[in-house]
């Protein structure tokens, strides 16, 4: 899989930007604030429907124009197919092979995307949300259905905090309705949850042997999922229901007082160990740094194993973050086999034979020089 060409038009600093890419290696070089990082995020948005930068679509298009406009002609499959997603006052719009979608499911995996951002590197340290998020954007690629029950999940999720909140207000109160946001709640949580603990045991077997050879065998990377309930990854999904209810009923009482739902995929998070240490918060940056780029180079693998093609990976900024051994066993990982978009203010000090291979881009100011 790989995008043949982009064309962006009115999008962030840019009036209009026409590029035809390399099947393998791209490389974005230009000085800080020139609009590198926003033609990364266009090719990620060509993928998404949405920014990995903000939730406000609005801030997608340029200043003063009333849309916003991405195309991409992606080779799969041994077919060239175009995308389209449109932004402006009346929503977005996205297209595939000229047809709109029209849910959001049914678009995301047309083009598979994985970036790795210096942000990125936060992954293992980050918050649990941050985790949460990497698991549901890689899950949601492979697995669209999984996109529309995270969704019906966050909408009752939200509707339930609101009751609870009006609940907690009230001496009188009726939890019938509470009874019902909770068995809808649970449906869809199930799901995410099951599919999750499925996701990460796949992901596990290709991060492990990464780490391990990143580490040049001295460390063991541990990965488990820590939910809100006492379930494992082999635990089925009717297991899993029950024990939701069991549990939502036992804190029921608790849930009303504080005024929000207490348990479920949202409060859910990842733990990291190397050598049985865990490194969050033990781990040195190193060893934290190393377990995010084999997360993300497991990520590539996993979606090959799933989908038959691997993805597009965006490198944005990223190459200079790590030393020459982490930046030497990503290239060799990735050479000859993943598109690859890196961004960089130069190339000087990255010593690869990858990008002396690469077509070289020069962007200044939201043009190409």
């Amino acid at each position: 899989m790989h995008i043949e060409n982009i064309t962006i038009e009115q999008y962030r600093n840019y009036d209009s930007l026409s590029l035809e890419f390399d099947n393998q290696i791209n490389v974005m070089i230009g000085e800080n604030a020139q609009g590198k990082t926003n033609l990364m995020e266009a090719i990620y948005v060509l993928a998404f429907t949405k920014s990995h930068r903000t939730s406000k679509d609005k801030e997608l298009i340029k200043w003063d124009s009333e849309y916003g406009k991405i195309k991409g002609s992606i080779f799969k499959r041994n077919r060239t197919f175009p995308l389209e997603v449109i932004f402006s006052g009346k929503g977005k719009k996205a297209k595939f092979n000229h047809i709109e979608q029209k849910r959001l499911s049914d678009y995301i995996g047309s083009l598979n995307v994985v970036m790795f951002a210096p942000e990125d590197l936060n992954l293992v340290k980050g918050s649990p949300q941050e985790r949460r998020k990497f698991i549901d954007m890689e899950l949601g690629q492979v697995q669209p259905v999984y996109i529309y029950h995270l969704g019906q999940y966050q909408k009752i999720l939200k509707q339930r905090n609101a009751l609870l909140k009006d609940l907690q207000r009230q001496s009188k109160q009726d939890r019938t309705m509470l009874h019902i946001l909770t068995e809808q709640l649970i449906e869809h949580g199930s799901i995410v949850l099951n599919r999750r603990l499925q996701f990460l045991q796949k992901l596990r077997e290709w991060a492990v042997p990464i780490h391990h050879g990143i580490s040049r065998s001295l460390e063991e990377l541990t990965i488990n999922y820590e939910p809100t309930i006492d379930v494992s990854e082999d635990t089925d999904l009717e297991t899993i229901i029950e024990r939701y209810k069991a549990h939502f009923t036992s804190i029921e009482d608790r849930e009303v007082e504080r005024g929000t739902t207490l348990a479920g995929p949202h409060r859910d998070d990842l733990m990291f160990e190397v050598n049985g240490r865990n490194v969050q918060t033990y781990g040195s940056q190193g060893q934290q740094r190393t377990t995010a780029l084999s997360l993300k180079l497991a990520e590539i693998e996993l979606i090959e194993q799933e989908v038959g093609e691997y993805p597009v990976l965006l490198l944005d900024d990223v190459l200079s973050e790590l030393d020459d051994h982490r930046q030497s066993h990503l290239l060799n990982t990735i050479q000859g086999k993943v598109q690859t978009f890196v961004t960089t203010t130069s190339v000087d000090g990255i010593h690869h034979d990858t990008l002396k291979q690469a077509k070289m881009f020069n962007i200044h100011n939201g043009y190409l020089k």
